[in-house]
Protein backbone atom coordinates (compact mmCIF):
# COMPACT_ATOMS: atom_id res chain seq x y z
CA UNK A 1 0.00 0.00 0.00
CA UNK A 2 1.21 3.62 -0.88
CA UNK A 3 2.05 6.33 1.49
CA UNK A 4 -1.43 8.61 0.71
CA UNK A 5 -3.22 5.13 0.54
CA UNK A 6 -2.32 4.40 4.30
CA UNK A 7 -3.37 8.19 4.67
CA UNK A 8 -6.44 7.72 3.15
CA UNK A 9 -6.91 4.51 5.25
CA UNK A 10 -6.31 6.33 8.30
CA UNK A 11 -8.23 9.21 7.82
CA UNK A 12 -11.33 7.00 7.07
CA UNK A 13 -10.68 4.94 10.51
CA UNK A 14 -10.69 8.17 12.06
CA UNK A 15 -14.46 8.90 10.43
CA UNK A 16 -15.53 5.45 11.27
CA UNK A 17 -14.25 6.01 14.94
CA UNK A 18 -16.01 9.18 15.23
CA UNK A 19 -19.36 7.45 13.45
CA UNK A 20 -19.13 4.89 16.08
CA UNK A 21 -18.67 7.00 19.26
CA UNK A 22 -21.70 9.29 18.18
CA UNK A 23 -23.60 6.35 17.86
CA UNK A 24 -22.76 5.00 21.09
CA UNK A 25 -23.38 8.34 22.71
CA UNK A 26 -27.50 8.47 21.37
CA UNK A 27 -27.56 4.88 22.34
CA UNK A 28 -26.73 5.15 25.50
CA UNK A 29 -27.69 8.69 26.51
CA UNK A 30 -24.23 9.83 27.70
CA UNK A 31 -23.30 13.29 26.25
CA UNK A 32 -20.28 13.37 27.79
CA UNK A 33 -18.55 10.95 25.45
CA UNK A 34 -18.00 13.21 22.94
CA UNK A 35 -18.07 16.40 25.05
CA UNK A 36 -15.10 18.80 24.85
CA UNK A 37 -14.61 18.40 28.55
CA UNK A 38 -13.81 14.90 27.78
CA UNK A 39 -11.97 14.97 24.93
CA UNK A 40 -9.80 18.25 26.60
CA UNK A 41 -8.72 16.14 29.35
CA UNK A 42 -8.39 13.47 27.54
CA UNK A 43 -5.68 15.23 25.43
CA UNK A 44 -4.16 16.41 28.92
CA UNK A 45 -3.92 13.03 30.12
CA UNK A 46 -2.90 10.87 26.94
CA UNK A 47 0.16 13.48 26.61
CA UNK A 48 2.28 12.23 29.72
CA UNK A 49 2.01 8.66 28.19
CA UNK A 50 2.76 9.81 25.05
CA UNK A 51 6.18 10.94 25.78
CA UNK A 52 7.27 7.96 28.05
CA UNK A 53 6.12 6.12 25.47
CA UNK A 54 8.35 8.26 22.86
CA UNK A 55 11.19 7.75 25.66
CA UNK A 56 10.39 3.84 24.94
CA UNK A 57 10.51 4.60 21.59
CA UNK A 58 13.88 6.30 21.41
CA UNK A 59 15.16 3.90 23.35
CA UNK A 60 14.11 0.82 21.88
CA UNK A 61 14.89 1.96 18.06
CA UNK A 62 18.64 1.94 19.56
CA UNK A 63 18.27 -1.62 20.92
CA UNK A 64 17.66 -0.86 24.84
CA UNK A 65 14.86 -1.99 26.46
CA UNK A 66 13.72 0.80 28.52
CA UNK A 67 11.29 -0.63 31.74
CA UNK A 68 12.45 2.33 33.92
CA UNK A 69 10.36 4.65 32.23
CA UNK A 70 8.31 4.78 35.18
CA UNK A 71 11.05 5.88 37.71
CA UNK A 72 12.39 8.39 35.02
CA UNK A 73 9.01 10.19 35.05
CA UNK A 74 9.03 10.32 38.99
CA UNK A 75 11.95 11.85 38.92
CA UNK A 76 11.17 14.27 36.42
CA UNK A 77 7.85 15.18 38.70
CA UNK A 78 9.93 15.65 41.74
CA UNK A 79 12.43 18.04 39.90
CA UNK A 80 9.48 20.19 38.23
CA UNK A 81 7.91 20.14 41.37
CA UNK A 82 11.15 21.68 42.81
CA UNK A 83 11.92 24.19 40.13
CA UNK A 84 8.57 25.01 39.33
CA UNK A 85 7.45 27.03 42.98
CA UNK A 86 10.30 28.97 42.69
CA UNK A 87 11.30 29.50 38.77
CA UNK A 88 7.33 28.88 37.13
CA UNK A 89 6.47 26.36 34.93
CA UNK A 90 9.13 27.30 32.29
CA UNK A 91 11.40 26.20 34.77
CA UNK A 92 9.52 23.01 35.74
CA UNK A 93 9.43 21.66 32.20
CA UNK A 94 13.45 21.99 32.21
CA UNK A 95 14.15 21.00 35.63
CA UNK A 96 11.88 17.93 34.34
CA UNK A 97 13.56 16.64 31.39
CA UNK A 98 16.77 17.06 32.72
CA UNK A 99 15.47 14.51 36.14
CA UNK A 100 14.80 12.56 34.09
CA UNK A 101 17.30 12.49 31.58
CA UNK A 102 19.60 11.73 34.52
CA UNK A 103 17.57 8.48 35.03
CA UNK A 104 18.35 7.88 31.56
CA UNK A 105 22.05 8.49 31.85
CA UNK A 106 21.84 5.93 34.99
CA UNK A 107 20.32 3.12 33.02
CA UNK A 108 22.63 3.94 29.74
CA UNK A 109 25.50 3.43 32.13
CA UNK A 110 24.10 0.30 33.73
CA UNK A 111 22.98 -0.86 30.24
CA UNK A 112 25.52 0.25 27.92
CA UNK A 113 28.92 0.40 29.34
CA UNK A 114 28.68 -2.48 32.06
CA UNK A 115 26.21 -4.78 30.20
CA UNK A 116 24.09 -5.49 32.53
CA UNK A 117 20.84 -6.91 31.60
CA UNK A 118 18.04 -4.25 30.23
CA UNK A 119 15.17 -5.45 32.49
CA UNK A 120 17.19 -5.65 36.06
CA UNK A 121 18.23 -2.43 35.19
CA UNK A 122 15.18 -0.85 34.51
CA UNK A 123 13.52 -2.39 37.52
CA UNK A 124 16.31 -0.68 39.42
CA UNK A 125 15.69 2.47 38.39
CA UNK A 126 12.25 1.84 39.31
CA UNK A 127 12.48 1.28 42.41
CA UNK A 128 15.25 3.95 42.98
CA UNK A 129 13.19 7.07 41.45
CA UNK A 130 10.47 6.63 44.44
CA UNK A 131 13.34 6.44 46.79
CA UNK A 132 15.42 9.45 45.57
CA UNK A 133 12.18 11.67 45.40
CA UNK A 134 11.21 10.89 48.73
CA UNK A 135 14.84 11.32 50.13
CA UNK A 136 15.10 14.72 48.49
CA UNK A 137 11.53 15.80 49.50
CA UNK A 138 12.69 14.52 53.36
CA UNK A 139 15.36 16.56 52.92
CA UNK A 140 14.48 20.08 51.23
CA UNK A 141 10.45 19.99 52.27
CA UNK A 142 11.00 19.45 55.72
CA UNK A 143 9.39 22.28 58.52
CA UNK A 144 11.72 24.93 58.71
CA UNK A 145 12.92 25.25 55.58
CA UNK A 146 11.46 27.93 52.81
CA UNK A 147 9.98 25.06 50.92
CA UNK A 148 7.99 24.18 53.51
CA UNK A 149 7.20 27.53 54.30
CA UNK A 150 5.75 27.94 50.84
CA UNK A 151 3.29 25.01 51.36
CA UNK A 152 5.57 22.18 50.71
CA UNK A 153 5.11 18.46 52.74
CA UNK A 154 7.16 15.89 52.63
CA UNK A 155 4.27 14.18 49.72
CA UNK A 156 4.03 17.65 48.02
CA UNK A 157 5.41 20.71 46.82
CA UNK A 158 4.82 24.05 46.69
CA UNK A 159 2.07 25.45 44.15
CA UNK A 160 3.63 26.45 40.64
CA UNK A 161 2.17 29.14 38.60
CA UNK A 162 -0.24 28.22 35.44
CA UNK A 163 1.27 28.22 32.02
CA UNK A 164 -0.32 30.13 28.90
CA UNK A 165 -3.56 28.58 27.28
CA UNK A 166 -4.80 29.75 24.03
CA UNK A 167 -7.54 28.89 21.72
CA UNK A 168 -7.04 27.68 17.76
CA UNK A 169 -8.24 31.19 15.63
CA UNK A 170 -11.13 30.81 13.28
CA UNK A 171 -12.26 27.22 15.75
CA UNK A 172 -12.62 28.47 19.23
CA UNK A 173 -11.43 32.06 19.11
CA UNK A 174 -14.02 34.67 18.94
CA UNK A 175 -17.92 33.67 18.94
CA UNK A 176 -17.87 30.11 20.35
CA UNK A 177 -20.14 28.39 17.28
CA UNK A 178 -18.19 24.62 18.01
CA UNK A 179 -19.75 25.06 22.18
CA UNK A 180 -23.18 26.08 20.60
CA UNK A 181 -23.02 23.74 17.94
CA UNK A 182 -22.07 21.12 20.40
CA UNK A 183 -24.42 21.80 22.96
CA UNK A 184 -27.40 20.82 20.27
CA UNK A 185 -26.59 17.25 20.88
CA UNK A 186 -27.30 16.41 17.27
CA UNK A 187 -26.08 12.86 15.88
CA UNK A 188 -22.81 13.32 14.44
CA UNK A 189 -22.71 17.09 14.25
CA UNK A 190 -22.44 17.73 17.95
CA UNK A 191 -19.96 15.01 18.27
CA UNK A 192 -17.39 16.92 15.83
CA UNK A 193 -17.71 19.73 17.21
CA UNK A 194 -17.28 18.76 20.50
CA UNK A 195 -13.91 16.48 19.65
CA UNK A 196 -12.89 19.89 17.69
CA UNK A 197 -13.66 22.29 20.67
CA UNK A 198 -11.81 20.02 22.95
CA UNK A 199 -8.73 20.05 21.13
CA UNK A 200 -8.50 23.94 19.88
CA UNK A 201 -10.12 25.46 23.27
CA UNK A 202 -7.84 26.86 26.05
CA UNK A 203 -5.12 24.15 25.12
CA UNK A 204 -1.90 24.31 27.39
CA UNK A 205 0.84 25.68 25.01
CA UNK A 206 3.32 23.19 26.41
CA UNK A 207 0.88 20.21 25.35
CA UNK A 208 0.86 21.90 21.83
CA UNK A 209 4.70 21.73 22.25
CA UNK A 210 4.54 17.85 22.96
CA UNK A 211 1.90 17.05 20.89
CA UNK A 212 4.39 18.41 17.69
CA UNK A 213 7.23 16.04 19.45
CA UNK A 214 5.83 12.75 17.42
CA UNK A 215 5.96 14.22 14.15
CA UNK A 216 9.00 15.34 15.13
CA UNK A 217 10.72 12.43 16.24
CA UNK A 218 8.91 10.74 13.41
CA UNK A 219 11.07 12.78 10.94
CA UNK A 220 14.61 12.50 13.06
CA UNK A 221 14.43 8.75 13.10
CA UNK A 222 13.06 7.88 9.76
CA UNK A 223 14.64 11.14 7.34
CA UNK A 224 17.62 11.31 8.56
CA UNK A 225 21.08 10.49 9.05
CA UNK A 226 21.40 10.34 12.36
CA UNK A 227 17.96 8.26 12.67
CA UNK A 228 19.49 5.48 10.55
CA UNK A 229 22.14 5.03 12.39
CA UNK A 230 20.22 5.05 15.16
CA UNK A 231 18.05 2.40 14.23
CA UNK A 232 20.54 0.25 12.58
CA UNK A 233 21.76 -0.39 16.04
CA UNK A 234 18.33 -1.66 17.40
CA UNK A 235 18.65 -3.66 14.47
CA UNK A 236 22.44 -4.87 13.73
CA UNK A 237 24.60 -2.98 15.96
CA UNK A 238 27.88 -4.95 14.61
CA UNK A 239 26.62 -4.29 10.84
CA UNK A 240 26.08 -0.72 12.37
CA UNK A 241 30.20 -1.14 13.77
CA UNK A 242 31.52 -2.57 10.73
CA UNK A 243 30.29 1.01 8.77
CA UNK A 244 32.04 3.35 10.92
CA UNK A 245 28.82 3.81 13.35
CA UNK A 246 29.68 4.70 16.76
CA UNK A 247 27.54 2.17 18.66
CA UNK A 248 28.36 3.35 21.82
CA UNK A 249 27.55 7.02 21.85
CA UNK A 250 24.40 6.12 19.75
CA UNK A 251 23.20 3.92 22.50
CA UNK A 252 23.94 6.39 25.30
CA UNK A 253 22.20 9.31 23.27
CA UNK A 254 19.22 7.40 23.01
CA UNK A 255 18.78 6.17 26.13
CA UNK A 256 19.40 9.41 27.74
CA UNK A 257 17.12 11.28 25.23
CA UNK A 258 14.79 8.34 26.57
CA UNK A 259 14.72 9.59 29.81
CA UNK A 260 14.45 12.99 29.28
CA UNK A 261 11.37 12.51 27.42
CA UNK A 262 9.76 10.55 30.61
CA UNK A 263 10.79 13.26 32.69
CA UNK A 264 9.09 15.76 30.45
CA UNK A 265 6.07 13.79 30.64
CA UNK A 266 6.36 13.49 34.59
CA UNK A 267 7.02 17.83 34.33
CA UNK A 268 4.00 18.12 32.22
CA UNK A 269 2.13 15.94 34.85
CA UNK A 270 3.25 18.57 37.63
CA UNK A 271 2.13 21.18 35.66
CA UNK A 272 -1.11 20.39 35.15
CA UNK A 273 -1.83 19.87 38.45
CA UNK A 274 -0.04 23.22 39.79
CA UNK A 275 2.11 20.96 42.01
CA UNK A 276 4.22 18.16 42.58
CA UNK A 277 2.36 14.81 44.48
CA UNK A 278 3.99 12.12 45.55
CA UNK A 279 2.47 8.78 43.41
CA UNK A 280 1.80 11.32 40.64
CA UNK A 281 2.86 8.97 37.55
CA UNK A 282 0.47 6.19 38.68
CA UNK A 283 1.65 3.57 36.54
CA UNK A 284 2.15 5.96 33.26
CA UNK A 285 5.33 5.14 32.32
CA UNK A 286 4.31 1.41 31.86
CA UNK A 287 1.35 2.89 29.81
CA UNK A 288 3.17 4.81 27.85
CA UNK A 289 5.36 1.53 27.39
CA UNK A 290 1.95 -0.68 26.70
CA UNK A 291 0.89 2.09 24.34
CA UNK A 292 4.52 2.19 22.68
CA UNK A 293 4.52 -1.72 21.97
CA UNK A 294 0.64 -1.23 20.46
CA UNK A 295 2.34 1.21 18.29
CA UNK A 296 4.83 -1.62 16.78
CA UNK A 297 7.11 0.72 17.99
CA UNK A 298 6.00 3.53 15.93
CA UNK A 299 5.36 7.19 16.61
CA UNK A 300 2.35 7.04 14.51
CA UNK A 301 0.67 3.70 16.47
CA UNK A 302 2.07 5.42 19.85
CA UNK A 303 0.08 8.25 19.04
CA UNK A 304 -2.97 6.03 18.88
CA UNK A 305 -2.44 4.02 22.30
CA UNK A 306 -1.94 6.68 23.99
CA UNK A 307 -5.11 8.58 22.75
CA UNK A 308 -7.19 5.09 23.85
CA UNK A 309 -5.59 5.40 27.16
CA UNK A 310 -5.63 8.89 27.64
CA UNK A 311 -9.28 8.90 26.68
CA UNK A 312 -9.94 5.82 29.15
CA UNK A 313 -8.62 8.17 31.88
CA UNK A 314 -10.46 11.13 30.53
CA UNK A 315 -13.76 9.51 30.64
CA UNK A 316 -13.66 8.05 34.28
CA UNK A 317 -12.17 11.19 35.24
CA UNK A 318 -15.25 13.15 34.49
CA UNK A 319 -17.89 10.62 34.43
CA UNK A 320 -17.31 7.30 36.31
CA UNK A 321 -21.14 6.12 35.36
CA UNK A 322 -19.96 6.77 31.45
CA UNK A 323 -17.32 4.07 31.42
CA UNK A 324 -20.24 1.28 30.81
CA UNK A 325 -20.61 2.65 27.20
CA UNK A 326 -16.89 0.90 26.88
CA UNK A 327 -19.12 -2.11 26.93
CA UNK A 328 -21.32 -1.07 23.99
CA UNK A 329 -18.58 0.34 22.46
CA UNK A 330 -16.11 -2.71 22.76
CA UNK A 331 -18.71 -4.67 21.62
CA UNK A 332 -19.61 -3.09 18.30
CA UNK A 333 -15.70 -3.05 17.80
CA UNK A 334 -15.76 -6.77 18.11
CA UNK A 335 -19.05 -7.20 15.53
CA UNK A 336 -16.97 -4.79 13.36
CA UNK A 337 -13.83 -7.18 13.44
CA UNK A 338 -15.96 -10.33 13.28
CA UNK A 339 -17.38 -8.93 10.17
CA UNK A 340 -14.06 -8.06 8.13
CA UNK A 341 -12.81 -11.96 9.24
CA UNK A 342 -16.15 -13.37 7.69
CA UNK A 343 -15.29 -11.45 4.61
CA UNK A 344 -12.30 -13.32 4.52
CA UNK A 345 -13.75 -16.78 4.84
CA UNK A 346 -13.01 -17.95 1.66
CA UNK A 347 -9.02 -16.20 1.08
CA UNK A 348 -5.97 -17.81 1.05
CA UNK A 349 -5.01 -16.06 4.17
CA UNK A 350 -7.49 -17.02 6.17
CA UNK A 351 -7.07 -21.09 5.05
CA UNK A 352 -3.25 -20.42 5.87
CA UNK A 353 -3.80 -19.64 9.24
CA UNK A 354 -6.65 -22.52 10.32
CA UNK A 355 -7.48 -23.51 13.70
CA UNK A 356 -5.46 -20.38 15.10
CA UNK A 357 -7.66 -17.95 13.20
CA UNK A 358 -10.86 -19.46 13.84
CA UNK A 359 -10.25 -19.53 16.92
CA UNK A 360 -9.46 -15.91 17.54
CA UNK A 361 -12.78 -15.53 15.62
CA UNK A 362 -14.59 -17.78 18.20
CA UNK A 363 -13.51 -15.91 20.98
CA UNK A 364 -14.58 -12.23 19.10
CA UNK A 365 -18.00 -13.90 18.86
CA UNK A 366 -18.04 -14.78 22.90
CA UNK A 367 -16.59 -11.28 24.04
CA UNK A 368 -19.04 -9.82 22.09
CA UNK A 369 -22.04 -11.61 23.27
CA UNK A 370 -19.95 -10.94 27.14
CA UNK A 371 -19.81 -7.13 26.67
CA UNK A 372 -23.76 -6.53 25.13
CA UNK A 373 -24.83 -8.59 28.01
CA UNK A 374 -22.61 -6.50 30.49
CA UNK A 375 -23.81 -3.40 28.96
CA UNK A 376 -27.67 -4.89 29.36
CA UNK A 377 -27.34 -5.50 32.65
CA UNK A 378 -24.65 -3.43 34.70
CA UNK A 379 -25.89 0.24 35.44
CA UNK A 380 -22.95 1.78 37.15
CA UNK A 381 -19.49 -0.11 38.21
CA UNK A 382 -18.26 -0.34 41.70
CA UNK A 383 -15.58 2.51 41.91
CA UNK A 384 -12.34 -0.01 42.08
CA UNK A 385 -13.26 -1.05 38.92
CA UNK A 386 -13.75 2.31 37.09
CA UNK A 387 -10.04 3.33 38.20
CA UNK A 388 -8.66 0.00 37.14
CA UNK A 389 -10.21 0.92 33.63
CA UNK A 390 -6.68 2.40 31.78
CA UNK A 391 -5.08 -0.65 33.17
CA UNK A 392 -7.29 -3.02 32.21
CA UNK A 393 -7.16 -1.89 28.74
CA UNK A 394 -3.66 -1.62 28.23
CA UNK A 395 -4.20 -5.40 28.68
CA UNK A 396 -6.63 -6.33 26.50
CA UNK A 397 -4.82 -3.91 24.18
CA UNK A 398 -1.92 -5.33 24.29
CA UNK A 399 -3.34 -9.07 23.51
CA UNK A 400 -5.23 -7.49 20.88
CA UNK A 401 -1.88 -6.23 19.05
CA UNK A 402 0.24 -8.84 19.83
CA UNK A 403 -0.55 -10.60 16.97
CA UNK A 404 1.05 -7.79 14.59
CA UNK A 405 4.62 -7.15 16.66
CA UNK A 406 7.67 -6.68 15.28
CA UNK A 407 10.37 -5.15 17.96
CA UNK A 408 13.46 -4.16 16.69
CA UNK A 409 15.94 -7.55 16.00
CA UNK A 410 18.89 -6.47 18.74
CA UNK A 411 16.41 -4.58 21.10
CA UNK A 412 17.72 -6.49 24.54
CA UNK A 413 20.59 -7.74 23.09
CA UNK A 414 24.08 -7.00 25.42
CA UNK A 415 26.29 -5.19 22.46
CA UNK A 416 30.22 -5.61 22.83
CA UNK A 417 32.45 -4.52 20.13
CA UNK A 418 33.83 -7.00 17.85
CA UNK A 419 32.14 -9.55 19.55
CA UNK A 420 28.79 -10.60 17.32
CA UNK A 421 26.70 -13.19 18.72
Amino acid sequence: MTRVGKYHVALLAVAALILLMSLVRVVTGQDIITSSGTIAAALTLAIPIALAGLGGLWAERAGVVNIGLEGMMVLGTWFAGWAGYQWGPVAALVAGLLGGALGGLLHAIATVTFGVDHIISGVAINLLGPGITRFLSEVLYKEGTPANEAGAGITTSPSIGKPTEVSFPLLSDGPDLLGKLESTHWFLLSDVAGILRGLTHNVNVLVILAVLLMPLTFFVLWRTAFGLRLRSAGENPWAAESLGVNVYRIKYLAVVISGAFAGLGGALLVISATKYVEGQTNGRGFIGLAAMIFGNWRPGGLAVGASLFGYADGLQVRSTGAITSFFLFGALLLLIYLGMQIRRLTSAELEARGVKQYTVMAAAALGTVILLWLWLTVDKLPDNLVHMTPHVLTLLVLLAASQRLRMPKADGVVYRRGEQH
